[in-house]
């Protein structure tokens, strides 16, 4: 398979296919964060503004700033943002647009595997924010079975087929997230593992919102027509009937 980088470029199929993910994963992820009402927030990787518009619904932030690469993405942030508290822009996790001490809180949501250097992306949220304040993210388990795609992934690999997925996978692992966050001179962290489930209406529509965008897209599109249903066949088969259930790996530094 030719060497492609994953692009995120529509935000209304990354919507369906990672966004509901990130908000039920938010859910949990915020509320263990519990962060006080009233603080200035970046969201690093802010994507189609899923997570970014949960952290303004449920922590009630004076500020929240929304960085990602994608201009696709950003529009679909700006655009589905009503409570306008939220600014979008383009720019880069490993050279963000903004002063040091300037945040009580970053937050990158699944996003570090996609950085090109993890490190950089660690130290940049930990140089924007205050001393005392949050350096926060949420991460699948890439390489510990807790990828939403590893279903799909897994039926393609007999085949003989090459696999398309995120550059930093091993950035996902528990040791390897604190690992980072302790050599970017971060105090008091904390890990937790966060377990979510979703359902879907029939395999249908767990198909079409698996391979909506992003690496599986990628890998599915490299298939013939009778690989792509010989993947389909052996999913249906193995899959629950109602039900999928990923395991993510969370990572919070506390003051």
């Amino acid at each position: 398979m030719p060497d492609q980088k994953i692009r995120f470029d529509d935000g209304a199929a990354y919507e369906r296919m990672m966004g509901v993910w990130s908000r039920r994963v938010g859910e949990d992820f915020l509320e263990w964060l519990k962060l006080p009402a009233g603080l200035k927030c970046v969201d690093v990787g802010c994507g189609n503004g899923a997570f970014t518009e949960l952290l303004a619904e449920r922590c009630q932030p004076e500020e929240v700033q929304g960085i990602d690469p994608s201009p696709e993405q950003i529009a679909y942030a700006r655009a589905r943002h009503t409570a306008k508290i939220a600014e979008f822009r383009q720019g880069d996790a490993m050279a963000l647009p903004f002063p040091d001490d300037g945040f009580d809180a970053a937050i990158m949501a699944l996003v570090i595997f996609f950085v090109p250097e993890p490190a950089k992306g660690v130290a940049e949220m930990a140089r924007v924010v205050r001393p005392g304040g949050a350096v926060a993210a949420y991460a699948w388990d890439m390489l510990g079975g807790g990828f939403p795609m590893t279903p799909i992934l897994s039926e393609v690999r007999p085949l003989g087929k090459e696999t398309v997925g995120p550059p930093r996978a091993e950035a996902s692992r528990m040791e390897a997230l604190r690992e980072l966050w302790v050599n970017a001179g971060l105090e008091g962290v904390e890990t937790r593992k966060i377990t979510v489930q979703r359902t879907f209406t029939n395999f249908d529509d767990f198909w079409a919102s698996r391979t909506a965008t992003g690496s599986v897209r990628l890998t599915v599109d490299a298939l013939s027509r009778d690989e792509a249903e010989t993947v389909r066949t052996r999913l249906r088969a193995k899959l629950p009937a109602d039900a999928e259930v990923a395991s993510l790996t969370v990572l919070l530094p506390t003051p």
